[in-house]
């Protein structure tokens, strides 16, 4: 059974009470009109069952208010939940399809308090430019990582990261495969050595080429995807 249904079989027990208290009234009315026919009804005793149902009656108004303000506030609780859901469906949907992977991965792997993704950071070759061939991080790669490691320490939080490696469809599949996990070591090595990241919250993966953000048809699309992806899980 699920909330709406419950929701609507709850707004129906006023209506319930209600008409058993009626009942009662009607039942009450039709036993005094056979006592009286008989000659076995006072009046004294008349008014005290009438006091009766009124107590009665009263008591059941009662808690048809109260089951109405806990339907009023169980609805306001469901808006809420709605609400968050709606707000946590936009922030999934506003990620990559790897780092919903990367999320699978650490959640299986037993690696994360929480289980949820909190932000990636991508590092593409247009901003942050790996030499020819090579692995070795630049002036401008450090400066990236020394940022991203700040606004780590500044958040304070026991996270998780995985770094994604990523080329352009120039060379082969190993080739391209080789290339992206060791751009992604460099970068965990930096955060490491030079910010005390420990190795052990952080893991790496290769996608190679088979992960493009751009076509590879020219040099600027090229550029956007080899790129380095740090994704931050808790």
């Amino acid at each position: 059974m699920n909330m709406t249904t419950l929701s609507s079989a709850a707004r129906t027990r006023p209506i319930l009470l209600r008409r058993l208290a009626a009942r009662g009234v009607i039942a009450l009315l039709a036993a005094v009109t056979l006592m009286a026919s008989t000659g076995c009804a006072t009046k004294k005793f008349v008014r005290s069952e009438i006091e009766t149902t009124n107590e009665r009656m009263n008591d059941l108004e009662g808690q048809v208010e109260n089951n109405q303000e806990k339907l009023s506030e169980h609805d306001g609780d469901l808006e809420r939940q709605d609400e968050a859901i709606g707000a946590v469906d936009g922030k999934v949907t506003t990620v990559s399809k790897t780092a919903r992977e990367a999320l699978d991965r650490a959640i299986e792997a037993g690696k994360l308090a929480e289980g949820k993704l909190l932000f990636e950071t991508v590092l593409s070759d247009d901003k942050v430019r790996f030499g020819f061939d090579r692995a070795d991080l630049g002036d401008e790669a450090r400066q990236a990582l020394a940022d991203f490691a700040a606004q780590l320490k500044d958040a304070n939080e026991n996270v998780f990261i995985e770094i994604q490696g990523h080329t352009d469809a120039t060379g082969s599949d190993d080739y391209n495969l080789k290339l992206g996990e060791e751009r992604a070591q460099a970068v965990r090595r930096e955060l490491n050595r030079s910010h005390g990241l420990p190795l052990h919250r952080m893991s790496v993966i290769s996608y190679g080429e088979a992960e493009p953000v751009a076509s590879n048809s020219n040099r600027e699309e090229r550029a956007r995807n080899r790129r380095v992806v740090l994704v931050v899980l808790q």
